[in-house]
This record gives structure tokens, sequence and C-alpha cells, in this order.
């Protein structure tokens, strides 16, 4: 138990955890394969709006991939396994499965992710009763894109966000950049397999990826507590403007 208590308090106190060697190296490369079969079966046949390229007239720049265990029983499995078991430990109840996203960095072809609060998109009453997990599948560094973390930012309630023109992550914080923000970053390198854990209220933001053939590759799993409520209304018409304006742009 002397792990999982660590991990809690670190959790707690920090706003994030990292957690190596969440899954070992065979099943990780199970994890890649079953990715690269979803790729290559199943996303041909998504929505637009569930698929995100830096350039749509460029396969190589796949940038995200949303609601993955809606469409596939391995990744429902994956998620509901695990992760599920993590999520419900870190929150302290039963867990709602949200989301589970590919997230990918080509090497020269990616943009940075602003500094935001996860929080902020969920539109949750109680936003501290929601979590997301970062599972690396690549190694992951200053060079291809590692995620940055303000320690402790998830006790000083929600930043103002604005309007951003980043793709899958169209509100960024306005100020940020304050002495605390800089003085608590910590960047938080990964190996395929290592998991990081972050509550919705805590600043993180990651850099284009500089590599001249590095990925960063990595999946997200999005959990919402039990008792959290989300404002349904809200959230569906932020959606539906959002994907009105990237359909106007041909982002989408």
């Amino acid at each position: 138990m002397g792990q999982k208590s660590e991990i809690f308090k670190t959790f707690k106190l920090d706003g994030f955890v990292a957690i190596p060697s969440f899954y070992g190296v065979e099943q990780s490369t199970e994890i890649k394969s079953e990715l690269c079969r979803f790729k290559r079966d199943v996303m041909p046949e998504l929505e637009s709006t569930e698929v995100f390229f830096e350039d749509k007239q460029n396969p190589k720049s796949l940038k995200q991939i949303q609601r993955m265990h809606q469409y596939d029983s391995y990744f429902l499995h994956l998620m509901n396994d695990k992760p599920r078991r993590l999520a419900e430990f870190l929150l302290g109840e039963k867990v709602v499965l949200k989301n589970l996203q590919y997230f990918n960095k080509s090497p020269l072809l990616s943009s940075a992710t602003p500094p935001h609060q996860d929080g902020y998109y969920f539109m949750l009453d109680h936003p501290s009763q929601a979590l997301t997990m970062w599972l690396a599948l690549d190694a992951i560094d200053d060079e291809n894109g590692c995620v940055r973390y303000v320690r402790g930012s998830h006790e000083n309630g929600m930043r103002l966000h604005n309007r951003t023109q980043t793709l899958g992550f169209s509100q960024g914080i306005s100020d940020f950049g304050t002495e605390d923000d800089i003085a608590n970053e910590v960047a938080c390198y990964a190996q395929s397999g290592d998991l990081l854990v972050h509550q919705a209220m805590t600043i993180h933001r990651v850099d284009a990826n500089k590599s001249n053939f590095r990925h960063r590759r990595a999946l997200g799993f999005i959990f919402y507590g039990a008792s959290a409520k989300e404002n349904i209304t809200a959230h569906q018409a932020y959606n539906k403007k959002l994907e009105s304006e990237l359909s106007s742009i041909g982002k989408i």
C-alpha cells in the first residue's frame, strides 16, 4: 500500500503525479498494435468532428482522435480496467468514463498546446472531481513535447481563459506566465508505458514537437467523479459553436 499512498499524496498535494511503467513492455506493445488497427479499420468511418489533423490534406499530420472507447471494444476494456480503478482511488468515488483520446505531435508538423485547465472545458459544478490520465506511447522529453505542469495550481481556482487558434485546445489561459507559474512549472519526461495523472484544475501546457523524426504519441483518459454535475446544455452549445467555426475554416 506504500506506493499507492504516495501516489495519492502526491496527486493531492501537487495536482499531478507520474507513475513509471504503468504498463509494461508487453502491454504497451499490444496497445500500440491495437492503435494501428484502430487507425486502419475504425478511424476512416468516424465523423470529421472526431478526428483532427494539423493539415487535413496531410495524413501524416494526424493530431487527435476523440472517444475511442465508444467505437472499439478493445479501448473500452482498456479504459475500464486499470485506469478506471486508479481514477476511483484518486477521486474517492465511482467514476464516469468520459473520453479516451489519442494525441500525437508529428515531427515538424505540430503546434504547441496552450496553457489551460481541463476543468474549463469540462463545465462541471465541481471540476476538482475530475481528472485526466496521459499514457505515453513514445519516449517524451523537451525535444518532442513533454507535458509541463504548474505544481499546486489546482488549489488556486479557475484562471481566465480566452479563445486560441489551436485545433483541439480552443481555450488557453490569458495571463499565463506569472512569477508563480514560472517558479512552479515542472517538465515531466516519460517513457513508453509511463502514466501522468492530473486533476482537472491543474494548469499544464505542451511545446510543439521540434524533432525532425520523433513522434510524440499518447492516449488520454478522462474520468468524471460520479458526484460531478455537468452543464450539458452549455457544453453542447459551446461544442456546436466551435464545430461550426472549425468547419467554416476547413479544419474539420
